[in-house]
């Protein structure tokens, strides 16, 4: 089974739902949330923020991979607990990253759809298991991958069975260093023009500063992106970590706006 993604001739473009939502429809999908689970308490009030202000999905991480073993590696378990009492409580439906192959049985009780992170785009036997499932992946590009590689990666996914999945750059390195990455939207461009699979962009890892965000967010829908993931918070200097690319409830309310008034000139 070879280029499931790649060839639209091989079939119609794939609609990913999860919960009411659908990635690849005509709605724009903005995910939002802290970068990490805090506690309870704090990740029920942000919850509560971003459905006033119109987010359709909370994110936040329990695992962080972390570039420091000495850096806060997430609530881990207790973590995914938090964020299924928040989706109940809110009744927002949750992506949360999943690391361990051994783990993705146990986390479909715990959260919507599984984030695969950058850092584990090549961790081919998390791949092979989440294709044995039926659970929404969104499956961020590698911090170094090449286009091919990264859809590559999806099709270990979708061989194993499983097409319900969602693409999203997050920036990759380059030589670059004014910004946290370099956001590749030409890779948003191709995978509409070429791809089967939806394709939203993360603005807050590929830039890594908070007053660049609206502008490459705009620019990915613009770029025919299906969907947005942005950090949030409550008081975004306070959080426990990416804190200075993460906006504010009132600047993603803005950013929010003018998604709104964009898709409706597409």
């Amino acid at each position: 089974m070879r280029n499931l993604l790649v060839d639209k001739k091989s079939g119609a473009d794939i609609k990913v739902k999860v919960r009411n939502l659908i990635f690849g429809g005509k709605e724009k999908i903005i995910i939002s949330g802290p970068c990490s689970v805090e506690n309870y308490d704090l990740m029920l009030k942000i919850a509560v923020q971003l459905k006033k202000i119109g987010v359709h999905m909370l994110r936040a991480g329990a695992f962080k991979p972390r570039t420091s073993p000495y850096d806060f590696q997430g609530l881990q378990y207790e973590g995914l607990k938090i964020l299924k009492a928040v989706s109940k409580e809110t009744d927002m439906p949750v992506v949360t990253e999943i690391m361990d192959p051994r783990d993705v049985e146990m986390s479909m009780d715990f959260t919507d759809m599984i984030q695969v992170g950058s850092r584990n785009m090549y961790n081919y036997s998390l791949l092979k298991e989440l294709g044995k499932i039926k659970a929404p992946v969104l499956l961020k590009r590698g911090m170094s991958a090449t286009l091919s590689e990264w859809l590559k990666a999806a099709e270990y996914i979708v061989s194993g069975g499983n097409e319900n999945v969602v693409l999203c750059e997050r920036g990759i390195r380059t030589f670059e260093s004014y910004t946290r990455n370099t956001l590749d939207l030409n890779s948003v461009a191709a995978i509409k023009q070429s791809c089967r699979l939806p394709v939203i962009a993360d603005p807050s890892h590929g830039t890594g500063l908070r007053e660049l965000v609206p502008s490459m967010s705009l620019a990915s829908i613009a770029a025919g992106a299906d969907g947005l993931i942005i950090e949030s918070h409550l008081c975004p200097e306070n959080s426990l970590s990416d804190s200075r690319q993460t906006l504010s409830i009132e600047a993603l309310n803005s950013l929010i706006s003018s998604v709104k008034k964009l898709e409706g000139l597409l």
